[in-house]
Formats: structure tokens, sequence, C-alpha cells
């Protein structure tokens, strides 16, 4: 546990530096990817994430989407790098023995079945609490357990319709449609991991620990912030501006085509609607400095009306170029302007795995296996990849480790059908 400094590192007792959460231990009950997306977040800044998974086939997300049953799918790769796993049938009683032995020997506890499972199980928070009054009790789940909704399942694009995501995004003539980043799920497992660090260092001072209810809808609705200001404007509810600027006002705003003719051969260009400086850099760069002085353009709002002459005048520049080059071209100019790349592209670029955006694991089945790695760098925390583990594969390890138990014991664990 965190307050005893457990390193269990490898790397550390070798002389490197320690990870930010060393000693830091989470029992993690999650699933699908809002849960998992924080422990993994977590187990990258050097906590130790035990999984705890049904015997057999593990969490869903093991075989969700996979190409081959007997193999873990790819989705739950990306989002388990970095923990350990150890299988627990909580239907179980003697299962539900070593749980209640992991959770006293924990920091935090995890989980986002669907509304009142854990309940079920006998794992709510006062159980949880009566067992280790200092663990930090994190749950993520789609609406407030007060609120009407308190039944329903939410995945992520239910979270981003209820919290008003899908509202806003499309074309102002077409139907809502739903972003392709999954900030409902993904999003919710990050504001859980900076409430449990939260949680973990308000507890170095009170001695016990707490809570965490995070709301996948409020989240959402935390995401769009800046959509109240422009309610606030509009005094309506925010309509769908294609690739416009939510608050207007600004021109160009919009992906251009591009050399190539391609389906993402396209540069989005964007000048800031807090003056005429980026718009006059634009027009030098495209040859076009006769439009200075045009007065339809003279100010940000003005060329937001007339959004559509300025338009065909970049596009006209644009389908000269590649989409690379029009960035360059633009961005060495002042002018806020990006190719709009697509995920092979990200994957496959040399100068994003040298930095570490993406990684290469050597998972234990699949071999090398590249994956985004850990977006959040610090100076004296050094990232540790690695692969997300097979079922169960640390049960020896943790029970047998941590919790004492013999090669005997685990062996008529397996035999009961507990682990």
């Amino acid at each position: 546990m965190l307050d005893q400094q457990i390193s269990g590192d490898a790397a550390t007792a070798a002389g490197m530096p320690r990870q930010a959460l060393t000693g830091v231990r989470i029992v993690d009950l999650t699933q699908f990817e809002a849960g998992p997306s924080c422990t993994q977040m977590l187990g990258w800044l050097g906590a130790e994430v035990i999984k705890v998974e049904p015997p057999g086939k593990g969490e869903q997300g093991r075989r969700a989407s996979t190409e081959d049953p007997d193999l873990d799918s790819v989705y739950f790769m990306l989002l388990n790098a970095n923990k350990k796993s150890v299988t627990c049938n909580l239907k179980h009683e003697k299962g539900r023995e070593l749980l209640r032995a992991l959770i006293q020997e924990a920091d935090v506890f995890i989980e986002n079945f669907g509304p009142g499972v854990i309940e079920r199980l006998g794992f709510g928070y006062e159980e949880v609490r009566a067992l280790n009054p200092r663990i930090i009790y994190a749950q993520v789940k789609g609406f407030d357990a007060g609120s009407s909704n308190a039944n329903l399942l939410a995945f992520d694009n239910i979270a981003q319709a209820a919290g008003g995501s899908l509202s806003v995004t499309g074309d102002a003539d077409g139907r809502p449609l739903t972003p392709g980043v999954n900030v409902g799920d993904t999003g919710s497992g990050l504001h859980c991991s900076v409430g449990i660090l939260a949680a973990l260092f308000q507890r170095q001072t009170t001695g016990v620990g707490q809570r965490i209810e995070i709301i996948m809808q409020e989240v959402v609705i935390n995401f769009g912030r800046i959509l109240y200001a422009a309610q606030a404007i509009f005094g309506k509810a925010v309509p769908r501006r294609g690739n416009a600027h939510i608050m207007g006002a600004s021109a160009p705003c919009e992906v251009f085509p591009c050399k190539g003719g391609g389906p993402n051969d396209y540069c989005l260009i964007y000048t800031s609607r807090a003056g005429n400086h980026q718009w006059e850099a634009l027009l030098k760069v495209i040859g076009r400095e006769d439009l200075k002085s045009d007065p339809r353009y003279a100010a940000p709002a003005l060329r937001f009306q007339n959004s559509q002459e300025i338009n065909e005048v970049i596009t006209a520049w644009t389908l000269q170029r590649d989409k690379r080059t029009c960035m360059k071209l633009l961005g060495d100019a002042g002018v806020p302007a990006s190719a709009v790349y697509d995920t092979l592209e990200l994957y496959e670029d040399e100068e994003l795995r040298r930095q570490g955006t993406f990684v290469t694991l050597d998972h234990a089945v699949r071999g090398d296996f590249v994956m985004p790695g850990c977006p959040v760098r610090m100076s004296g925390s050094p990232n540790r990849p690695t692969a997300a583990p097979l079922l169960g594969a640390d049960n020896e390890g943790v029970y047998g480790g941590l919790l004492g138990l013999s090669a005997e014991k685990l062996a008529a664990l397996k035999s009961d059908k507990a682990i």
C-alpha cells in the first residue's frame, strides 16, 4: 500500500528512477473502456494494477471484436497495458474471500459494472470501506444514482448523446453525428484518474479514504463547457455548424481539399477571430494580398459573413498542393493549419514513434504490438510500458506472493473454480 511505500519494481531495485505512483496498489474490477482507461493511465504512471477477472473468459473486453475467439482482442490490449491479471469467481464464496483479502492490501478499488451489480455481489462502498477504511473506492456510471435514468446502461455513444455532444456534431442541415473519438468512455476514465489522485493526496492528511463517483453524462457536459458560452451568445440551444467554430465570427475555419483527392486529402485552416494578423499572413502565403483592402473582409465578423467567397479563394490554392505542404507553408507563416491525418498515417509516422506517441510492446501471444503510449510526460517518472496480461497470468504472483497462498491452496482454488 502507498503508506508502506512498497516498490515491488525490479527497475527501481536496479537503481532506475521510481515512477510517480510506485507503491500504489489498485484492485481493478473494470471492463470495456471507461474503467480500464482510468486504471491503464494509473498503471502507466507506476501503480500496481491488479485486474480481477472471471475465470475462463475474463472481462468482456477480452473477446470484444476479436478476429480469433482464442486470442485477446486488440481492443483489450489497447486498454489494459501495464496491468496484472488474476482470476476470481465473485459468485463463489471462496472467490469473494480472495477479493476481500486483496481489498485489505489495496489503496484503490474501482469498478464500472452496470447499475447495482457491485452491490449485489456484496462489494458496495460500505462493505469495502469496512474492510479497509483507507481505501479509495471509485465508480464510473452512466447516470447519477439519484436520477430518473439511474438504472440505464451507458456506453460511450450513449453518454455523448445524453451529454450534448451529438447535438452539436455534424453539418448545420444534417442529422446529429457521433464524434469519432470516445470522450464519453476514455474521458470518464481520465476524469476518474484525476479524482483518485486527488483522494490519494488528501488521504496523506486525513488518513482515511473516500468514494469517487464519475458520471459519464456529466463528463461529456464538462468537455462541452465552451458550448454554454455560445449558448449565452445565441440565446438558444447551440446549433450544429459543421467545421465552423462554435462561437462563430471566424473565417476561414474549414477543411480545404488538397492535391491527391483521397478521402483525407484535406487541410484544416483556421484564423483567429481576435484580429486580422493571421488573415493577412494567410493572404500573403496564397498570393492574394490584394484582398487585404477589400472591405468585405476587413474584420473577423465581416469575413464570417462572406465565408463562402473566402473558401473558394483558398480552395483554388490548396488544390494545387498536398496537405502536408499546405500545413507547412501556412504554419511557418503563423497561420493555424493542420493536415487531416488518418489513423494509418499516424500509426506509421516515424517521428511519432521516436517521441513515444506510439510504442512497441511484446505481447505474450501476439508478439510485437504497436499501440498509443502514455501521453503524460513527467521529468521524474519515466514511462515503462508493458503489454496487456494474459488472463490469470499473475495468479501465482499475486495470490502466492501478496496473500501468501501456497501452491497447493492455489491448485485447490482452481479445482473449485474459485479462480
